[in-house]
C-alpha cells in the first residue's frame, strides 16, 4: 500500500467514524448531559464509555461472538429490554440531575464511563452495525466510500481498501476525535451561555426516554415472534 492510498484509506476511515459517533442518540445524550452539568472530563469519560463498548464489539466481530445475536431473536429481544430499561432509568437521572443542576456533583465525574459503557454494550443497534458495515470494514474488499451519498453521490471518487488496520484505525480515530470535540464545545457553551445545562440535560432525558420506549417496544415484539 502506498503512502498516498494508506493516507486515504486513514481518512476515509477517519470520516466514517466521525460520521458514525454524530448523529443524536443515547450515547451523544449521555455525552451532552455529563459534560454540562459535570464538565469537560466527564464528557470525555463518558464517550470513551461508548467507544469501549465500540472495542468490545470489534474483537466479538472479530471472533464471531456477536453474529449469534443476530441468529437468536430471542436473545436479540432480552438485549433490547436491557437496554430499554437502562434508558428509562438514565432519562429519569437526567431530568432529576437537571431540576438540581446548580449541585450537580463533580466528583461524579466516573460515572459517565460506566453509564454509557453499559447503556452502549446493551443496545442492540451497536450489534447490528459491527454485523454489518463493521464486518464489511473487517473483511478484506473495497468500498466507495462516496459512492453512496444521497442524489447519487460521487462513485469512484473515493474508493479505498477495507480489511486492512489502517482503515480501522482511522475509524476509531474519527469516534476518538468526536469524543473529545463534542464535550469541548459544550463544556465551553456552558461556560458562557446561562441555563444551557439544564436545557441539555432535559433534552437528554427526552432522547434516552424515546429510544428507551422504541427499545422496550422492539423487545416485546421480538420476544412475542420467538415464542
Amino acid at each position: 500500500m502506498s503512502v498516498l492510498t494508506a493516507l486515504t484509506t486513514a481518512l476515509a476511515g477517519m470520516v466514517f467514524g466521525l460520521a458514525i459517533a454524530a448523529p443524536p442518540g443515547p450515547m451523544n445524550a449521555v455525552i451532552a448531559e455529563e459534560s454540562v452539568l459535570r464538565g469537560w472530563l466527564s464528557g470525555v469519560r463518558a464517550g470513551l464509555g461508548a467507544m469501549a463498548a465500540d472495542i468490545c464489539f470489534f474483537v466479538l466481530a472479530l471472533v464471531g461472538v456477536v453474529a449469534i445475536v443476530e441468529r437468536v431473536p430471542a436473545i436479540r429481544g432480552v438485549a433490547f429490554a436491557i437496554g430499554g430499561v437502562l434508558m428509562l432509568y438514565f432519562a429519569y437521572g437526567a431530568a432529576r440531575d437537571a431540576r438540581g443542576s446548580g449541585t450537580a456533583d463533580a466528583t461524579d465525574a466516573g460515572r459517565g464511563f460506566q453509564k454509557a459503557f453499559v447503556l452502549a454494550i446493551t443496545n442492540p443497534y451497536q450489534i447490528v452495525f459491527w454485523l454489518t458495515v463493521g464486518v464489511g470494514l473487517l473483511e478484506p474488499g473495497r468500498i466507495d466510500v462516496l459512492g453512496s451519498l444521497p442524489g447519487g453521490g460521487l462513485p469512484g471518487a473515493l474508493v479505498v481498501s477495507t480489511g486492512s488496520p489502517t482503515i480501522l484505525a482511522g475509524f476509531f480515530v474519527g469516534v476518538a476525535v468526536w469524543v473529545i470535540g463534542f464535550p469541548t464545545v459544550l463544556a465551553a457553551l456552558e461556560n458562557r451561555t446561562t441555563g444551557v445545562g439544564p436545557t441539555v440535560a432535559y433534552a437528554s432525558a427526552f432522547v434516552l426516554f424515546g429510544f428507551g420506549l422504541v427499545f422496550l417496544g422492539e423487545a416485546v415484539s421480538m420476544i412475542y415472534s420467538a415464542i
